[in-house]
């Protein structure tokens, strides 16, 4: 764990699980986390034992937004110079499957990284929000076009409007949460979940998620031809081969990751 405001464990095989640690100021996006998220989204992308991943908090917060302390008194080009394009987009780039596990408060920039995640386990008692428009700013990291994307542009609307939150009941029947379990329940959920996939052939995996968010950047016939030729492509894989005579044999598969 080289970095004190973000640890890394890995929980089971195949499994990253990254734990926000900022728990005085309600694990707040300060530039240290940041950019340890960006590193370590970078290296575990590289890092081919590595099948998925679980970002997460503690109890009270899974992340309360950016911290304000390095806002009040920025200027456009301070904020500029920061390039929170670039450290957003470590993560959104990750190829490997993301699951946030969300606690208690995701609020503004922790609403929205948690919406960088492929699918998003949270407790009853979490809290989403976007209330940056009660500061008089905006969302910064991409919740008009993610919240929007996922939940439908009039629910999309009142919450970046309002900056309104919502609980966790009302945000899986959104479909802004895929799994919605007791609050003592949501880490194990995630770590089934992530063990789960990494049980799973790589290569298929991954041309999964590269599939779903090129097509949702493109139009419909672009985003079928693309998955026509991920799908064609398998056929170069030894797993694919490997599971479909594991099932016509009725056993078990044994995936390689080849």
């Amino acid at each position: 764990m080289s970095h004190d405001v973000l640890q890394l464990t890995r929980p089971a095989p195949g499994v990253a699980w990254l734990r926000l640690n900022r728990p005085d100021v309600l694990n707040a996006l300060n530039l240290e986390l940041r950019h340890a998220l960006a590193r370590r989204f970078i290296e575990l992308d590289a890092d081919d034992t590595v099948r998925a991943i679980v970002i997460t908090g503690n109890e009270r917060a899974f992340c309360a937004g950016a911290d304000l302390t390095e806002y009040v008194d920025a200027t456009p080009t301070e904020v500029a110079g920061r390039d929170m394009g670039r450290l957003w987009q470590a993560i959104a780039g990750c190829r490997k499957p993301v699951i946030a596990a969300v606690s208690g408060h995701a609020l503004g920039g922790g609403c929205e990284l948690a919406m960088h995640a492929d699918m998003i386990v949270a407790g009853q008692g979490a809290r989403f929000a976007q209330p940056e428009v009660l500061l008089g700013l905006m969302p910064g990291g991409g919740a008009t076009q993610r919240l929007t994307r996922a939940v439908g542009k009039f629910r999309g609307m009142r919450m970046l409007l309002t900056g309104s939150t919502i609980h966790a009941d009302q945000a899986y029947a959104m479909g802004l949460v895929s799994d919605l379990v007791a609050d003592t329940e949501v880490e194990s959920t995630a770590l089934a979940l992530a063990g789960r996939i990494a049980d799973l052939p790589i290569h298929a995996v991954r041309a999964i998620k590269e599939s779903v968010l090129h097509g949702m950047e493109v139009g419909l016939d672009a985003g079928l031809a693309f998955e026509r030729k991920a799908f064609q492509l398998l056929f170069a894989t030894e797993d694919k081969t490997e599971g479909i005579r594991a099932r016509l044999e009725k056993r078990p598969p044994n995936f390689g990751g080849r």
